[in-house]
């Protein structure tokens, strides 16, 4: 019951400050972290500490990033399917996160996961063709997405498409996606749709099934999540797991859970209020890889209802 993810490891450098500076400004901040990150590679290890067989596909540079990033999949228990590019760095993230809401604002230099090929993943297709579940992102190259997206259906594995960074996407890449998992604003970007409440959500859920997606999820914050399949739609509610201290992760680690559960054979309603579980639980404590949690932390938020 394996699951393949393809996505990006970025070494985050998370400032906490009241405001964003202004152009030409300087401004001190409240604090500093710096720890693992980047959409597959958080998805991954959520995934993993929940209990999934995961396997995560990427590029890395030769340099202390890479170190912190092999160091961070082996203690979570991801197994990384890894190519080396000695000719780039490995990715960083700038985050700003505003110290009174917990919200953030986030740049991405992916360096050499940038250069994450459509090579790259046909080189794992046969990993990719015995997985139970296949996921990806768009933080890396949209060719290298689509092809994992293809090798996955064309073998009977079901995929998850996390459109995230926002971009356009047609209809092509959309009917490969058994399930999708935007945001609000990623929803309304491939839609057109503002998302602003469950209603909303309801009417871009329709719009993406409309265009070929088999399943669409769309994730809510603290309104948690909208399912939408075989006509039918169904709001999933966010679970309370203690006061939010950071809202960076919650998606991925929603992803990564949701992974598990469909792994695990579990129905889409199950397997969404697993993934708002797992992300309750991550916006409780800073970071994101280090802030996802173990399995049993899951199963006891649930048993509380």
């Amino acid at each position: 019951m394996s699951i393949v993810i393809l996505g990006v490891f970025v070494a985050d450098t998370a400032y906490r400050a009241d405001r964003q500076p202004k152009m030409g400004e300087t401004i001190l901040g409240r604090s500093f972290a710096l720890g693992p990150g980047g959409k597959g590679s958080n998805q991954a290890v959520a995934a993993a500490m929940a209990g999934g067989d995961v396997h995560f596909i990427t590029r890395l540079g030769r340099d202390a990033f890479a170190d912190m990033a092999r160091a961070t999949w082996d203690k979570a228990g991801v197994t990384p399917e890894i190519t080396e590019d000695p000719d780039s760095y490995t990715g960083a993230a700038y985050i700003f996160i505003e110290e009174a809401s917990g919200n953030n604002a986030i740049i991405i230099a992916p360096g050499a996961a940038g250069r994450i090929s459509a090579d790259d993943v046909e080189a794992r297709a046969d990993l990719i063709g015995k997985a139970q579940i296949f996921m990806t992102q768009l933080e890396q190259p949209m060719e290298a997405a689509l092809r994992g997206l293809q090798i996955a259906q064309d073998a009977g594995v079901r995929t998850i498409l996390n459109p995230a960074p926002a971009a356009p996407l047609d209809g092509a890449m959309l009917a490969l996606c058994d399930i999708i998992t935007p945001n609000e604003t990623e929803a309304e970007g491939i839609t057109g749709i503002a998302v602003h409440d469950v209603a909303s959500a309801e009417a871009a859920a329709k719009a993406l099934r409309d265009r070929g997606v088999g399943t669409a999820i769309i994730t809510l914050g603290e309104n948690g999540a909208l399912l939408h399949q075989n006509g039918q739609s169904t709001h999933v509610s966010a679970l309370n797991a203690g006061p939010v201290v950071e809202t960076t992760g919650a998606g991925d680690a929603f992803n990564g859970a949701l992974a598990v559960a469909l792994a695990e054979g579990r129905g889409l309603e199950d397997a969404v209020r697993f993934g708002c579980a797992t992300a309750a639980i991550s916006v409780t404590r800073p970071g994101t890889a280090p802030a996802m949690p173990p399995r049993a932390e899951i199963d006891a938020l649930l048993a509380k209802g």
